[in-house]
């Protein structure tokens, strides 16, 4: 392995990543005022070999490289070697997108708390590429951009109406930045209750720890070109932060699961017969309409005539 090095002043006995090293506390810009940087990590690509040759016994390195084991473990989905990393990312992200995030419930969060802190004044604006019309085929899609002049008027009224709430909302803690109040001469409403009217845009923060193998499955559903476009940038951004802490994962990662998909059952029924010269009738495949249409998506095979 070369992805990482004892350290040389010998302050620690345990592996390290030069190139996770090289970037700890390095804020990575996403959107328009977030950012993600890695705090701290555990572990790396031979810490996975080395736990799954606990289970696989002293003769596997004698058959296999480190590389194909670490391909092999990703292929056959035998995730507990890559439980053995793990990884804490401070990310400050708009409050929408948090709650998106935390449906992955299989890390440990600590949040950026409104009722002890006053907020600061930033929030997230879409750019004018990033602004569409519904999609009129997937309930929780985008479809075709808006007009120039209809984004301009998007972006001003969110912009209006966030600064407008913030306005409000320092008009009930009654407090300026610094601390001192606005107005000394009446009370400011616990920070608790003055939060409750702020925006979706606006930013929180918090810290992130998972482990590799949680991670992987976040990044597989995040980083998809499917996922909103608002936690698409901060997976897209975690996935290079990866592939520095743990390269040859990574690229098992991205080869097995990223850029590879999953067929069902009759799914593979259909293209063993297709490669087998027969013909296929979706009525007999036993596969419904949108199975049967994104079989032929996934494959680059025109859909026959209804």
């Amino acid at each position: 392995m070369t992805a990482s090095t004892p350290a040389d002043d010998a302050t620690t006995g345990r592996p390290v990543v030069p190139a996770i090293e090289a970037i700890l506390g390095r804020e990575y810009p996403v959107l328009d005022h977030g950012f993600i940087r890695v705090v701290d990590y555990m572990g790396d690509d031979a810490a996975v070999v080395q736990a799954a040759r606990v289970s696989y016994g002293a003769r596997t390195r004698r058959v296999r490289e480190d590389r194909g084991l670490i391909r092999y473990l990703m292929r056959h989905r035998h995730t507990t070697p890559f439980e053995m990393c793990s990884i804490k990312f401070h990310v400050k992200l708009p409050i929408f997108v948090a709650r998106q995030w935390i449906r992955h419930r299989t890390a440990s969060v600590n949040e950026y708390s409104a009722r002890y802190s006053v907020l600061d004044r930033e929030f997230y604006v879409p750019a004018p590429e990033d602004l569409a019309e519904q999609s009129r085929s997937n309930a929780q899609g985008r479809d075709e951009h808006v007009p120039a002049g209809v984004a301009g008027e998007v972006r001003r009224l969110l912009e209006e109406d966030a600064r407008h709430a913030y306005d409000r909302y320092e008009w009930l803690l009654n407090e300026k930045p610094d601390g001192t109040p606005v107005d000394p001469a009446r009370p400011g409403l616990a920070r608790e209750i003055a939060r409750i009217n702020l925006p979706l845009s606006t930013y929180t923060q918090w810290y992130w720890k998972v482990n590799l193998h949680n991670l992987l499955h976040f990044l597989q559903l995040r980083a998809d070109p499917h996922a909103q476009t608002e936690i698409r940038v901060y997976a897209e951004a975690m996935l290079g932060i990866v592939q520095r802490w743990v390269p040859q994962v990574a690229e098992a990662f991205e080869d097995y699961r990223l850029g590879a998909a999953e067929l069902s059952g009759p799914m593979l029924k259909v293209v063993r017969a297709w490669l087998a010269g027969e013909p296929v009738d979706r009525e007999a495949s036993g596969l419904g309409l949108r199975e049967w249409r994104e079989l032929h998506a996934l494959l680059g095979r025109e859909l026959p005539p209804a």
